[in-house]
């Protein structure tokens, strides 16, 4: 079946950014709408028995948290919840995030999602864009798909910092350029690169956190929203509570830097990343901290000794049971879970409860504002 379906009555929001409706009895994953409204409902994926997806073709009755966008659509590509007040969005993203607590971990929790401090309007805080170009145009990959969205001509895409060159800038680049462009916005300039090609600025930035210099790869991992870095450090330190001469650890380190916050503050820090040219910029990061280039459950299997404090950041994926189990049984006295993604922290999190610690707290941070994503980091301790 194609084609449209409804009036529908749009139920509550589920991770991944839909919101939740039913038809004849099946289940329809909706994208652009918000819990409350009643639309007419375009159908993108009828292949599954249990349940279909679709998009709001037309808004019968709208929420009052909906808000008119007055640029062309594609202004506004990678940027799923434009149509969403930011408050509304910060609520919407605190309910998926309890709600993945609840029926994956077990657990209740009462989750309230901070703004960024310096982020005021939710807009221009992509410091990392990956853009294609083909066929003499530059855009953005539309979603689920590899087909390209094409830069608006005069506003080009809302959510990139606008320090970095407009998407029309850098066709300049073209003739020396793959299919994929890098630009990243960092504290010491501006870099453009393609498969690893540097075509303007640096191949290793500095960003700056809480007085420390880091040096990445403009195009490897780093926070993209330009405040998230000083956030998440700053939630991390408080949840460990860290004393001189205290042994943590940071799994999936990256280029160090919670590493480099902790050994600040006097821990005994050993960073485990599998990720080589991560690792060797770690290094250099944090030099009072030890490192060591490996998979993170390769690691832990051979491990000697506990830690007081773990810092836990995987990947998208989660840590999956493995690594929960080698953590859990280090004996930590606090665990910090840096997740990006809410399914794999509530099933982690129900992993670490059996295994006999417990979630005693839990931030989540805007720091991927107008989309539905959300960044949390979760308390363990061992349960009493």
């Amino acid at each position: 079946m194609s084609g449209s379906v409804g009036p529908l009555r749009l139920g509550p929001v589920a991770h991944g950014g839909h919101v939740v409706a039913r038809h004849e009895g099946r289940v329809v994953f909706v994208r652009g709408g918000l819990p409350g409204e009643t639309v007419m409902v375009e159908l993108t994926d009828t292949r599954h028995d249990r349940f279909w997806r679709g998009r709001v073709g037309r808004v019968i009755e709208a929420s009052p948290d909906r808000v008119g966008l007055e640029l062309p659509q594609a202004a506004y590509a990678g940027a799923d919840f434009a149509f969403v007040a930011l408050r509304a969005q910060r609520l919407l993203k605190a309910q998926v995030v309890a709600e993945q607590l609840r029926r994956l971990g077990g657990v209740d929790a009462d989750v309230r999602v901070e703004e960024v401090p310096g982020d005021h309007d939710g807009w221009g805080w992509r410091t990392r864009m990956r853009y294609l170009h083909e066929g003499g145009r530059i855009g953005l990959r539309a979603f689920r798909s590899e087909e390209l969205v094409e830069a608006p001509a005069g506003t080009g895409f809302l959510l990139a910092d606008p320090r970095g060159p407009q998407p029309r800038e850098l066709m300049r680049y073209a003739a020396r350029a793959g299919r994929e462009i890098a630009v990243a916005v960092a504290d010491s300039g501006v870099s453009v690169m393609s498969g690893h090609r540097v075509l303007a600025g640096e191949a290793v930035v500095t960003q700056s956190v809480r007085g420390l210099d880091f040096r990445v790869r403009a195009d490897g991992f780093w926070q993209m929203h330009p405040g998230a870095a000083e956030a998440l450090t700053g939630a991390v330190a408080d949840a460990l509570e860290m004393r001189a001469g205290e042994r943590a650890l940071d799994l999936y380190c990256g280029a160090g830097l919670f590493a480099g916050v902790l050994a600040r503050a006097g821990a005994r820090v050993t960073g485990i990343e599998a990720d080589g040219p991560a690792i060797r910029l770690a290094r250099a990061n944090a030099p009072h901290a030890r490192f060591i280039a490996s998979r993170v459950e390769r690691s832990l299997a051979a491990w000697p000794a506990g830690a007081d404090a773990v810092v836990l950041d995987p990947p998208r994926s989660g840590a999956g049971e493995r690594v929960v189990e080698a953590v859990a049984g280090l004996g930590a006295r606090r665990i910090a879970y840096v997740a990006c993604d809410p399914a794999a922290l509530g099933r982690d999190v129900g992993l670490f409860t059996a295994r006999g610690y417990g979630l005693t707290g839990v931030r989540a941070l805007d720091i991927f504002p107008m989309t539905h994503h959300v960044e949390t980091v979760a308390v363990l301790e061992p349960a009493v």
